[in-house]
């Protein structure tokens, strides 16, 4: 099952939208925009006339004023309508499910087949249980797999049609709740109660479209309604101006109620209020189409505004594959001695590279894969903290692998000693932009392994663009300084840190913001969640540990970190979206204070007809013409707050003066045809 995808105006979002915009009249939901409150109030003040004194130019304006508002409450639910349809084909993995839950421990020695599995009800799963799924079954919850490989349908989730390999150990070990086992079997140990899945939490994240204003959408609002009560001021103060000319000359007449709640409409900025919440909700609901679900609008503006990105070499920059090419042995030591020690050192290595090493040993020397049981070894693992693996075996015999520093430090603590020969042969793989990883036995350094690694075709491009838009790429690595200077210069970062423990990645965010910045990061283990907890912008892998999604405010369903440049562009669309319409929204205003204010007090002041430069066909067909512009200009607009404006990798300077030639120029020129096109039809339909 994949997601489907909807067009803008679908009739399945169109529908549910136009009856939302009615339920939307209510006065509690019109308040929490106060500049469509004016209109609203100003609504049902002319109806309120227009039923006391019938008048066809009265109640043309309330119907119009009424439409107004209706437009911009459609623009809002169509934005919502978008998350909504998304978050009802998530609601179709909700389903009752069934899982083997295990009775006792779990011991990965004993067989699946000897261990009794219960069947129970998904809904009573508890975090910490263990369930067994196999092929033709849908994974009951969250969790980590813990033994077994297995190929997963994840399109529910994510879209894509093409199964993926789920396996205990290494970086693909997390399944999600509803996605379906294709082949083979795993054990997942579950990581969430029931009403915390990772489906529950996508749910409500795409349905809260009523989630709370960012802080530049509260700036924004406040500059709304600081214009709206000037000119309500201005309004106030032309209609006591106009009454006091009425009474010291005698002659005109006084601007009527209807045509000052007319142009106190026309003149305030309804159209980016209508359109405010439609843009921010699109925003998150592009995001969710490029497969990121934003915990918050806020993170979504966030990552329109961010001045730094951090980007982990290994998958984003480069291909992310590194394979072992060669063998680098010491003074004394053969390669086949060296490809022997970094093959057992490898063994229970489930990485891409640990794996490679084993492939290497086995094709140049012929050496044959060895059980780690019958061995009596046991495995060391990685850590972020000690940047090394290896095993322990009966002798007893460290083998170890790792980072030139740390096994420098762990020869050193044995009392051995790092040969010159090693660390030259270190630093020749290094300036050739490889990653060594060095192999000792105890205290005696065999060697080094060299792991090569390609970075990513057109990523380059892609920085220089980063760059023009004032954002400074940073690459994080674990790789020592050499290293990453060799494929920092040839990914073309401006930045980057090395041998990158939690700890310095926390402190390099920590030292940006305190600069002012706003920093991105992406990340995927345990390891990554102090960062991503701390950075502004931090987007999770779908695939990482539970540490990892939850530090976030953002989740990757494509596990991609790459995404991380999308989401920066799709944020900085979404403000160049609002910049765009806000420009065009203040044109209009200008504009239409020249069609609307000499007709307004043509009848206190019959020598304002001069300036009636649009040959309009009347006072009150100017202003029912500009009411029904400011109507419909919503309607147009929606599919560009919904769409977002074209995104373009440009500078603020550079943006602020396209906005202007385009938004700006073009708002104040299209509101003078609109209202000269409308006029001519309410002409000929003798309306006005």
């Amino acid at each position: 099952m994949s997601r489907k995808t909807l067009t803008l105006f679908d009739p399945a979002l169109v529908r549910p939208a136009l009856l939302e915009a009615f339920k939307k009249l209510d006065p509690r939901v019109q308040w929490r925009n106060p500049v469509m409150f004016v209109v609203y109030v100003g609504s049902a003040f002319t109806t309120a006339l227009a039923a006391s004194k019938p008048e066809g130019f009265t109640a043309a304006v309330a119907l119009w004023l009424w439409f107004t508002v209706l437009f911009a409450n459609f623009a809002e639910a169509m934005a919502e309508g978008r998350s909504k349809a998304q978050a009802a084909s998530l609601r179709g993995l909700k389903k009752q499910t069934w899982a083997k839950k295990l009775d006792g421990q779990f011991d990965r020695n004993t067989p699946r087949t000897a261990m009794t599995w219960l069947p129970l009800e998904a809904a009573n799963l508890r975090k910490g249980d263990v369930v067994l799924v196999e092929a033709g079954d849908t994974i009951p919850a969250d969790g980590e797999v813990i033994d077994g490989v297995a190929s997963v349908d994840e399109s529910a989730i994510t879209g894509e049609s093409a199964p993926v390999i789920r396996e205990s150990g290494g970086d693909f070990s997390a399944v999600t709740g509803g996605t379906r086992v294709l082949s083979d079997w795993i054990v997942v140990r579950v990581a969430v109660n029931p009403g915390e899945t990772f489906v529950d939490r996508m749910i409500a994240m795409v349905e809260n479209a009523k989630r709370h204003k960012t802080p530049n959408e509260i700036a924004l609002t406040i500059l709304l309604v600081a214009l709206t009560i000037v000119f309500l001021g201005v309004v106030v103060t032309l209609l006591l101006f106009s009454l006091f000319s009425v009474q010291a000359s005698g002659a005109g007449e006084p601007v009527g109620l209807v045509v000052l709640v007319a142009l106190l409409v026309c003149l305030i900025p309804t159209t980016i209020a209508g359109l405010l919440s439609a843009i921010g909700v699109a925003g998150m609901s592009r995001m969710m189409q490029a497969n990121v679900i934003a915990t918050s609008g806020r993170a979504v503006e966030a990552a329109g505004d961010v001045d730094v990105l951090l980007l982990d070499k290994t998958g984003t920059i480069t291909l992310g594959n590194r394979q072992a090419s060669q063998f680098v042995s010491a003074p004394g030591v053969t390669d086949a001695a060296l490809a022997d020690a970094a093959q057992l050192a490898s063994l229970a290595d489930e990485t891409p590279e640990g794996r490679s090493i084993v492939v290497l040993a086995k094709q140049k020397f012929n050496l044959r894969e060895r059980d780690l049981s019958s061995l009596n070894a046991q495995f060391v693992p990685f850590t972020a903290q000690t940047r090394m693996s290896g095993v322990d075996l009966p002798g007893p015999r460290l083998l170890r692998k790792g980072a030139a520093d740390a096994i420098r430090k762990h020869v050193e603590a044995l009392g051995g000693r790092f040969p010159t020969a090693v660390q030259t042969a270190v630093d020749d793989v290094s300036r050739r932009g490889s990653t060594p990883l060095v192999v000792a036995d105890g205290a005696h350094v065999l060697g080094v392994v060299e792991l090569k690694d390609v970075v990513k075709g057109g990523i380059k491009e892609r920085f220089a663009e980063l760059r023009r838009m004032g954002i400074k790429t940073v690459m994080v690595t674990g790789d020592n300084r050499l290293t990453a200077a060799a494929i920092a210069a040839e990914a073309g970062v401006d930045d980057f840190l090395a041998e990158a423990t939690p700890e310095a990645k926390l402190q390099l965010i920590r030292s940006y913001q305190a600069n002012g910045q706003l920093v991105a990061m992406t990340g995927d283990g345990t390891n990554d969640a102090p960062a991503l907890a701390q950075a502004d912008v931090a987007v999770a892998m779908n695939t990482g540990t539970q540490a990892a999604k939850e530090a976030g405010n953002m989740v990757d369903l494509d596990s991609n970190p790459t995404k991380l440049i999308e989401i920066v562009e799709t944020g900085k669309q979404m403000l160049m979206t609002r910049g765009s319409l806000t420009t065009f929204s203040m044109a209009n205003d200008i504009a239409k204070y020249f069609a609307i204010i000499p007709a307004a007090f043509v009848t206190t002041y019959p020598q304002l007809s001069a300036l009636n430069f649009m040959h309009l066909a009347s006072p009150s067909s100017a202003i029912l013409s500009a009411v029904v512009f400011n109507a419909l200009i919503i309607i147009f607009l929606i599919p560009l707050a919904l769409k977002g404006v074209a995104y373009r990798a440009v500078g603020a300077a550079a943006l602020l003066r396209r906005n202007l030639a385009i938004y700006g120029l073009g708002g104040m020129v299209v509101p003078f045809i609109g209202i000269k096109l409308i006029d001519m039809v309410l002409a000929a339909m003798g309306v006005a």
